[in-house]
């Protein structure tokens, strides 16, 4: 009994070592002096390292997040760790497209350039909630959200060009069922977990077909799987409430700045430099599912989503 134990324990330990020497880290020293980066959900976790990440680079960074207490205490961080001024606080709040409009808005009229657009932000709550925009909360925030933003700020980022558009997706993409005529879920009963892989396979999605629609404008989208990151909306999930198996799943999770990695190669390594349409797992492009590589789902997706968030 003693040996099998010693046997497992050393299994756990080796599959540990291996786990942490394939993290994908992002190697690439270059500097983005000159550069306007805007990362949602930046007041925390990945988004908050990605942000760190970009002013220490040198670029002008937007924080684009929901709460001012939070966002504010946010920036004071990154300026105090890096020493960059140029950091900046901007209110939007994704599951409200006013908010969303309101934010674009504010981004045109001041910022002469957009070089990176980051959209991080993402939610998983326990409950039904419809938002006053009539659309499903955690898909509003995940997704069309969101979408809205990326589709208002193209102008900009054409203007910039070359620029970059990054989506966080997640491989749970890979268990999603897209219901176009559903996406509300109406009369179905309410999975957290479903919805939130169908908002990461619409994210996806999203970076497919605006691959296919800027096509020659030098604008790239791309997206990735973070990991499993430990951060508040992991912890949050049901399985980490039972402490057993919190203890034994904590060490294989990254922490936000390895969690930050695959983002930030994305957004400044010039190796993906024009690769655009790619999906991204630890700094390496690979296949998503079946589904997110068909051209006609992205392109139904896009036009369901032009019209939930009222663009028709």
């Amino acid at each position: 009994m003693m040996l099998f134990l010693i046997l497992i324990l050393l299994f756990y330990i080796a599959v540990l070592l291996y786990f942490k020497v394939s993290l994908g880290i992002c190697k690439c020293s270059k500097h983005l002096v000159g550069k306007v980066v805007i990362v949602t959900g930046a007041n925390t976790g990945i988004g908050y390292e990605v942000a760190k990440d970009m002013a220490h680079r040198g670029a002008r960074v937007i924080l684009a997040c929901k709460l001012e207490e939070y966002g504010k205490e946010a920036k004071d961080k990154i300026v105090a760790a890096t020493g960059n001024l140029n950091v900046d606080y901007k209110s939007v709040d994704l599951s409200s497209l006013n908010s969303v409009r309101a934010f674009c808005d504010d981004i045109l009229k001041t910022e002469t350039q957009l070089d990176i657009l980051i959209n991080n932000a993402g939610t998983s709550t326990k409950a039904y909630k419809i938002t006053k925009d009539g659309l499903l909360l955690d898909m509003q925030v995940n997704y069309f959200g969101h979408f809205l933003l990326t589709y208002l700020l193209l102008p900009l980022l054409k203007k910039s060009s070359p620029s970059r558009i990054i989506n966080t997706s997640s491989i749970l993409h890979k268990a999603a069922k897209l219901n176009f005529d559903n996406l509300n879920m109406v009369n179905e009963e309410y999975n957290a977990q479903k919805v939130y892989n169908n908002s990461k396979l619409c994210n996806l999605l999203m970076s497919m077909e605006l691959a296919r629609r800027l096509s020659g404008t030098g604008v790239t989208a791309n997206s990735l799987h973070p990991g499993a990151v430990y951060t508040k909306l992991m912890t949050n999930h049901p399985v980490m409430k039972f402490d057993i198996l919190r203890y034994i799943v904590r060490p294989f999770m990254k922490s936000s700045w390895e969690g930050a990695q695959t983002t930030i190669y994305l957004a400044v390594s010039p190796e993906v430099e024009g690769v655009t349409g790619g999906y991204f797992v630890d700094c390496k492009k690979t296949a998503p599912s079946i589904t997110a590589q068909d051209d006609h789902i992205a392109s139904k997706l896009w036009e369901v989503s032009e019209r939930l968030v009222g663009l028709n």
